[in-house]
């Protein structure tokens, strides 16, 4: 059986799908719909598609098997709830929600009716989680860890993911900075954050800049300090992680990684980031046709958002969250 597929969406994520999907035998892209009739349309003769008029009508299709959902964020889990009502199998691009209740019930609903949720967390299969937690056992019991990402943006672009209203708060929208931690770590016990969004000068419905600041406490002990930026005011990049430990410690700056321990220093080799989307897509197919495992679970997803739901209600009311009891 060939997997009849659909696209709600048609940015990035959305482009390497339609090609992921439209080259496997495995399956077949069928239609898009978008947010923009334009973009829509043009998306759709890139890639010979037949445009929907609206994302409600492309879930709701009976010829379709599975949904994509490469939308703005707040619309996820309408289209994904939608999506499972109609009876179709569900790939959505993180977050599931922006809400950890309504996440849960999504969740729920799948299982209920015995469809297929994935939420895509590719980060879990790039060359820097690879390499951080196949170096871990080699610095020893984990004390502290760094992860700072800052994407400078001068002049800052008119794109979705520059409107809080539409990307959330940033520990939720870029819920891949707190999932890695939580995948490699485990469970988390407090949290802590500061966030300082500052309003676009002449375009009231963006920001110029975000700027979160967050520490989190697991349950092992292991103190985490998680930093995410973007926009006009930032002006050195950074995409770096530091893993202090008993033995050593891990850094990774980009593409580079260096051990250092007792016996010296040592580089690490860090796949660069290239066919993620793919290998998920891949992974995808594999496990509607063949029942093979995926490398992420919903529930996995779900942790995450509430540690990042725990970070945002940390950095709104000024005080610590906790999360659950130390070990």
């Amino acid at each position: 059986m060939v997997i009849r597929v659909g696209l709600v969406g048609t940015g990035y994520a959305a482009k390497v799908r339609a090609t992921a999907f439209g080259t496997d035998v495995r399956s077949h892209v069928s239609a898009v719909a978008g947010r923009d009739a334009t973009r829509t349309e043009a998306f759709a003769q890139e890639h010979g598609l037949w445009p929907m008029q609206s994302w409600q009508a492309l879930v709701t299709d009976p010829k379709i098997d599975l949904v994509v959902v490469a939308t703005v964020n707040v619309l996820h889990a309408e289209v994904v709830e939608t999506a499972l009502l109609a009876g179709k199998h569900v790939v959505v691009e993180y977050p599931l929600a922006l809400d950890v209740a309504q996440a849960e019930r999504l969740a729920a609903l799948a299982v209920n009716k015995g469809l297929l949720l994935h939420v895509e967390h590719i980060e879990l299969l790039d060359g820097l989680h690879v390499a951080m937690r196949s170096h871990l056992p080699q610095v020893g019991d984990v004390s502290y860890v760094n992860y700072r990402t800052l994407n400078p943006k001068n002049p800052v672009p008119l794109k979705w993911k520059y409107q809080q209203a539409l990307f959330g708060f940033p520990f939720c929208g870029a819920l891949s900075r707190v999932h890695r931690l939580t995948n490699l770590f485990g469970r988390v016990v407090r949290a802590d954050c500061c966030t300082q969004i500052m309003p676009h000068d002449t375009e009231p419905a963006y920001f110029k800049q975000v700027l979160s600041s967050g520490r989190l406490v697991f349950g092992s002990g292991i103190v985490a300090e998680l930093t995410y930026g973007k926009g006009k005011g930032l002006w050195a990049p950074h995409r770096d992680v530091e893993i202090q430990g008993s033995l050593g410690a891990l850094a990774f700056v980009g593409n580079q990684g260096l051990l250092t321990t007792a016996a010296g220093e040592c580089e690490i080799a860090v796949t660069p980031r290239r066919g993620l989307f793919v290998k998920d897509t891949e992974m995808v197919l594999a496990y509607l046709t063949e029942g093979t495992p995926l490398y992420v679970s919903v529930a996995e997803s779900i942790y995450a958002l509430r540690v990042g739901e725990a970070l945002r209600r940390s950095s709104d009311r000024g005080e610590t969250v906790y999360l659950e009891k130390s070990e």
